[in-house]
């Protein structure tokens, strides 16, 4: 959710969709004709390595993505099919492609949640979940998965979902991130899928390493990837700065701290950002900072923990 102007955005993505783009020596792209407020131009497929080749996430049921990922890769070999994450937009396009070159595909597990669903929890935010996908082989962090001329090393990076991975090309410093860190926008942590608490352990897991140039699941990529993350791990803070400034005027329910933080939000965005103020809640929770009745849940009140 593009919800903070002193993140430096970058929204000049031109890539049209089914074109191959040539983004550096070795790694090339295919943008899936998806667009909508929560995947900016649409899902963006990567293609490591020539001739014997990884694809990065095939992207959400579309036969026209599919044929535009098997035409880039016409005359070479397939090797590895890599996931980021199992949400409707990245992975149910694997099956496709698998069944096309037979490559295994590799990725940290099925979909899950964060935590258990609350029985007080009516709503079900995990309607973007693709719960059909099943890797070939598991992988965890550190893992590395080595083809022809590259070698991507998995780096466990849960927050947006419980199983989102990033692979690191360390010998070429570029890390796909896939949706943990986009250049156009920030990302959405809906609990139960979600998970503040992990995604900030995330964040600080990415600044840590030498990547420096960013490949995203949506958008743009993003150069100087740590310094890029500081400015989200800050952003992330001053809205959890925010929540506690509302709430030490007085108990509130989530819909009335999304109006005093999201001023001009995009009302198509306002249920995503009442789960991103759940997953800080749920965090200040965790941490006996803030205090609720029952469960920490889109529907309940919240203060100041006394």
């Amino acid at each position: 959710m593009a919800d903070n102007d002193d993140i430096p955005f970058n929204r000049d993505f031109p890539l049209k969709p089914g074109v191959v783009d040539e983004a550096r020596p070795g790694v090339r792209r295919v943008l899936c004709n998806n667009p909508s407020p929560f995947t900016f131009t649409g899902t963006v497929s990567y293609i490591v390595g020539q001739g014997k080749v990884a694809i990065i996430d095939p992207g959400p049921d579309d036969e026209a993505h599919a044929k535009a990922l098997l035409d880039a890769v016409r005359g070479e070999t397939v090797t590895h099919i890599l996931v980021t994450h199992t949400h409707r937009d990245h992975s149910p396009n694997t099956a496709r492609i698998k069944a096309a070159t037979g490559a295994p595909v590799y990725a940290e597990g099925p979909h899950r949640a964060s935590r258990p669903r609350f029985e007080s929890e009516k709503h079900n935010p995990e309607s973007g979940a693709d719960r059909d996908f099943r890797p070939d082989i598991e992988v965890k962090n550190g893992d590395v998965i080595e083809g022809q001329g590259w070698a991507l090393e998995a780096v466990a990076t849960p927050g947006h979902t419980a199983n989102h991975l990033a692979f690191a090309w360390a010998e070429r410093k570029i890390n796909f991130v896939g949706d943990h860190v986009m250049g156009w926008s920030t990302s959405i942590v809906a609990p139960p899928d979600g998970s503040m608490i992990d995604y900030m352990a995330s964040l600080a897991r990415l600044e840590a390493r030498d990547e420096d140039l960013y490949f995203s699941g949506h958008g743009p990529e993003i150069p100087e990837g740590p310094r890029y993350v500081r400015f989200l791990t800050r952003h992330r803070q001053a809205r959890e700065a925010s929540i506690l400034h509302r709430l030490a005027k007085g108990e509130a329910d989530i819909p009335t701290m999304v109006r005093a933080i999201y001023i001009g939000i995009d009302p198509r965005l306002t249920n995503a950002a009442g789960y991103s103020v759940l997953a800080h809640l749920e965090d200040l929770v965790t941490r006996g900072i803030v205090a609720t009745d029952g469960d920490p849940v889109i529907g309940g009140t919240y203060r100041m923990a006394s």
